[in-house]
């Protein structure tokens, strides 16, 4: 054909300078399923609607079996970003752009997400974005509370991930320390399958403490020493494998584990809060930061916040979601998701899923100042 009779198609949406007004988050690293649509016409991004469906397959096996979670993922992620839609009260045709979980999280579960996200923007033609799902607990918040705003200190604790962040601006992290073995929201479920609490395990663990003696079972208080030694390597970083041993040890040699199961949770939760509290006021002392983040399905425990809170005033507030949005749900990879694209940012058809991956923007730590 001539160059003269060639037509030339119209540009992608994603080719055109446009208000990123309607955003699609979508979620899938694990056992839930999300889809959010968060309203960015405004300063800040407001929550339209919010679908979350969760595997309660998993419970039998008292722990995420990932081919199941890969299953679910597939009959549920259509059904469940059409309901976000519609208590939206939008069509996909509205949709300015997506933001999908890329890492890190199980293979095949994110996968789903992945490829559904990159065909739902090929089809629509608008701009698409991976998001690290560690960077959407700490963007949650946000859609709470107006005043957030970095700098602050940042403690992210969950199933899979405990980690220390010193939050200069949005998308400047500093890597104060993670866990060197078991996560903090791990080592609750594996004690409330030891103490026969079924899975997951962290609201019977923090409900039958309440009723505990915290002087029945004194737990180890893992690398809280390190804490006073600026020079100790693993002054900012967690370990709850140990603590878990000594609550099995302790479950064992109980002559009345039934007596004895709310003290070994208060004992076990307390050890915990102990060790997270800590840090994270000292972190925020050092760096002279005045507000605390607590995000990750961990930061549902009141217990923890209420000790955040008298840890840290009255130098500095907290700021922790409702559970419902920190626990793992789109809208936080949404609002994630929204602040990159509106930073220019896009991904390109090639994104792929990852088990693991670094927060992206992460800083080196200041010469002078130990972390």
């Amino acid at each position: 054909m001539p160059p003269s009779r060639l037509r030339r198609l119209p540009p992608r949406r994603s080719e055109l300078p446009q208000l990123m007004r309607w955003i699609l988050g979508i979620e899938s690293s694990c056992d839930e399923t999300s889809a959010a649509v968060l309203d960015c016409a405004g300063p800040r991004p407001v929550l339209a609607g919010l679908s979350i469906h969760s595997q309660d397959v998993h419970a039998i096996f008292g722990g995420v079996v990932p081919e199941f979670a890969s299953r679910a993922h597939l009959t549920t992620i259509t059904p469940v970003v059409h309901a976000a839609l519609d208590e939206a009260g939008i069509t996909l045709q509205q949709l300015d752009g997506i933001a999908v979980t890329h890492a890190p999280g199980l293979s095949g579960a994110l996968l789903v997400g992945v490829m559904y996200g990159k065909s739902l923007a090929w089809s629509l033609g608008i701009p698409l974005l991976g998001v690290h799902h560690l960077e959407g607990h700490l963007f949650a918040p946000t859609l709470e509370d107006a005043e957030l705003a970095p700098p602050f200190t940042a403690l992210l604790v969950s199933g899979g991930h405990t980690l220390l962040l010193d939050v200069e601006d949005w998308g400047r992290y500093r890597l104060l320390g993670g866990t060197i073995d078991d996560a903090a929201g791990e080592a609750f479920d594996k004690t409330a399958k030891l103490l026969g609490l079924g899975y997951p395990g962290g609201a019977a663990v923090e409900a039958l403490a309440a009723n505990g003696d915290p002087k029945r079972f004194v737990m180890p208080r893992p690398l809280l020493a390190d804490l006073r030694k600026d020079d100790a390597p693993h002054r900012w970083n967690f370990s709850f494998s140990g603590l878990k041993t000594a609550v099995l040890r302790a479950v064992q040699s109980s002559p009345d584990l039934e007596a004895d199961k709310a003290h070994l949770a208060r004992g076990f939760q307390d050890a915990v809060i102990d060790v997270l509290v800590r840090k994270t006021a000292k972190a925020a002392d050092l760096y002279d930061r005045r507000t605390v983040v607590l995000g990750g399905g961990v930061a549902c425990n009141q217990t923890l916040a209420a000790a955040m809170r008298d840890a840290v005033a009255p130098r500095a507030r907290v700021s922790v979601a409702s559970p419902r949005l920190n626990t793992d749900n789109a809208a936080m990879i949404a609002a994630a998701g929204a602040w990159r694209l509106r930073q220019g940012e896009r991904s390109d058809f090639s994104l792929e899923p990852r088990d693991t991956m670094p927060l992206p923007g992460l800083i080196t730590t200041p010469a002078g100042v130990s972390a």
